[in-house]
């Protein structure tokens, strides 16, 4: 366990999570419904059912407002695909609303604003 018990007991410092992250989604690889990495997600306020444990519950916890799929998988540190196959059972039993992410114009013009780039560049180059 951490310092401070905030971790849970499945959890240990020097190996890291005790429960394979395949046993957290019964084995399923595969959602049942597509997600990528950044549709969002957000809590519709029910409280599932079928979708019982502290994963689904640590999900539905970051879920208050919009959510990317990525994001999520970084906080509750499960692959991409557990982190998807949890979501897609959530949706499934109404806790949770899916949005894909908006689609990109075809024209390279339209997708590019250099200013954005610009300053997101001179960003990073003011924390390095």
């Amino acid at each position: 366990m951490r310092q401070g018990g905030h971790e849970p007991a499945w959890y240990d410092d020097a190996a890291g999570r005790l429960v394979r992250p395949y046993t957290i989604s019964n084995g399923r690889t595969r959602p049942t419904a597509h997600f990528d990495l950044l549709t969002m997600v957000m809590a519709t306020g029910r409280r599932p059912v079928a979708c019982q444990g502290p994963d689904y519950a640590r999900v539905l916890g970051l879920c208050g407002g919009p959510v990317s799929v990525a994001e999520i998988a970084a906080h509750i540190r499960l692959p991409a695909v557990v982190t998807k196959v949890l979501l897609a059972d959530l949706v499934e039993c109404g806790a949770l609303t899916a949005r894909a992410p908006a689609a990109v114009s075809a024209d390279p013009a339209s997708r590019t604003d250099r200013a954005l780039l610009e300053a997101v560049l001179h960003g990073l180059r003011q924390r390095l």
